[in-house]
């Protein structure tokens, strides 16, 4: 079988209660389309020199190790980055892989087009969602780019009857949104039946 590759910056392991149910390895794809002023991950936007390319095969030979982990914790693989919703083929391909024991959870901004969503829906079992704001100026501010395919794919989760399976992170960020704003957005969300939230402060510190 030939596989896809794509380059990967890290691969963490041994995490615990923080990005998905038991014991998870991270994945950090390269590659993102939002260009946010407080980046927390900004090495996935540059050069990607030094950074090793990866085949499904080969993910899942460096993760195999921590299997029992993931059997006796109900925990597995986070695909985080970056953007693990510009590589859906890729996610496929490692789900095939490993089975459905382990667990897949996809960490997101959903700011990808709509078929590579609804392709990870077949293979994902969970997804944290990286929201920022549901305001379209606001969103627009701070990521440079427009919402539409977040608030399409938001709603194609909810018609595939998936809300439970999402948390969704919603950030008070200093100059761009407010706890009105925050309020809104969550008001919003609930209206489509999402309940799952994850709501915290961005620190800014000066250099």
């Amino acid at each position: 079988m030939e596989f896809t590759s794509e380059l990967i910056m890290s691969v963490n392991r041994h995490r615990l209660g923080i990005d998905g149910d038991g014991v998870t390895t991270l994945v950090a794809f390269h590659g993102c389309p939002l260009r946010c002023r407080y980046c927390l991950n900004p090495s996935c936007l540059g050069e990607p020199a030094g950074i090793r390319e990866y085949t499904p095969a080969e993910l899942y030979a460096a993760t195999y190790i921590d299997e029992l982990y993931f059997l006796a914790t109900g925990g597995g693989v986070t695909f985080g980055g970056g953007e693990p919703g510009l590589r859906p083929q890729f996610i496929q391909e490692f789900r095939e892989l490993c089975g459905d024991e382990w667990k897949i959870n996809i960490e997101t901004s959903l700011n990808v087009p709509s078929e590579n969503v609804d392709a990870l829906l077949n293979v994902a079992d969970f997804f944290i969602i990286d929201i920022k704001d549901m305001n379209p100026a606001i969103y627009q501010r701070y990521t440079g780019r427009d919402n539409r395919w977040v608030i399409h794919n938001l709603n194609l989760i909810a018609e595939h009857g998936r809300q439970n399976d999402c948390l969704i992170r919603i950030p008070l960020i200093p100059d761009f949104n407010t706890e009105t704003d925050r309020a809104a957005s969550i008001q919003q969300l609930r209206s489509s039946g999402f309940t799952r939230f994850d709501l915290f402060d961005y620190i800014i510190r000066e250099h």
